[in-house]
């Protein structure tokens, strides 16, 4: 398996960000294209969706849809990392399996490229 290092991304103050406040329309997501993890907090927390793409749409798409919103009571957060388009079909059935998320199941059937998790 490949193993690739990725810079996760905080909120201000070093914090998880959270998906529902996070700004999506700051300058920092412009052209910004990646990989994603959205989790709930809580006494266990979990994996909620992973996915890739054009990170502020994606985002700005999970806002809304039911079945993320269904965790919404432990509070869900977010991180993202800038990943090359041609590792990440790779990376995101890597973070797919590694932390077996609770919405989605339709990833990119190809080899998985490993890489540092954000915890």
């Amino acid at each position: 398996m490949i193993s690739t290092k990725v810079f996760w991304n905080k909120c201000q103050g070093n914090n998880w960000c959270s998906l529902l406040n996070v700004n999506l329309e700051h300058a920092h997501f412009d052209n910004m294209e990646g990989v994603y993890i959205i989790w709930h907090g809580g006494v266990k927390p979990r994996t909620v969706r992973v996915g890739q793409g054009i990170i502020k749409d994606r985002l700005a798409k999970h806002r809304s849809d039911p079945k993320i919103l269904g965790y919404q009571q432990d509070g869900l957060y977010v991180t993202w990392a800038q990943v090359v388009h041609y590792q990440r079909d790779g990376v995101e059935r890597y973070l797919a399996e590694a932390l077996k998320p609770l919405v989605g199941d339709n990833f990119p059937d190809v080899p998985p490229t490993e890489v540092n998790l954000p915890w």
